[in-house]
């Protein structure tokens, strides 16, 4: 199994097909899109395939740290993730097809007047530790 990231972007991505700004969305819509990524989160969990998925609310700080004894730093002149991130979904899935196959369908999640937004996902392989690279650390090889 290999765990992938599901990025959902605000913006920075090609424009979805359905290409309505979620602030425009009547309440009706927003549950609905709300309960279709519940809905795929469940069916996941069934199959062994979901690992954890959150909304990311808007506000955020940065942080860095800024040498022994001070404060840390909370903001610099880097692009905002509250301006570009929504959300993520973590996978775990047998095969890298198989997590295309599934960010394709939760790109079809309903936006506005129920048609699916068609959404460009980021999707991201998390780094995995080989089996002989973790067996020549603890034997010294």
């Amino acid at each position: 199994m290999a765990k992938y990231l599901l990025l959902k972007h605000y913006r920075g991505a090609p424009a979805p097909a359905n290409d309505v700004p979620m602030e425009k969305w009547t309440p009706e819509e927003i549950s609905a899109h709300v309960q279709y990524m519940r809905d795929f989160a469940e069916r996941l969990e069934k199959s062994g395939e979901f690992v954890d998925g959150q909304a990311l609310a808007p506000e955020g700080t940065w942080v860095r740290y800024d040498g022994e004894g001070r404060p840390p730093v909370t903001d610099g002149p880097f692009a905002e993730t509250k301006d570009l991130i929504a959300g993520w979904m973590v996978i775990d899935v047998d095969t890298y097809e198989r997590a295309l196959e599934l960010a394709g369908e939760l790109s079809a999640a309903p936006g506005a007047g129920g048609r699916p937004i068609h959404e460009w996902l980021e999707l991201r392989p998390f780094y995995a530790t080989s089996p002989t690279a973790t067996d020549d650390c603890h034997t010294g090889g």
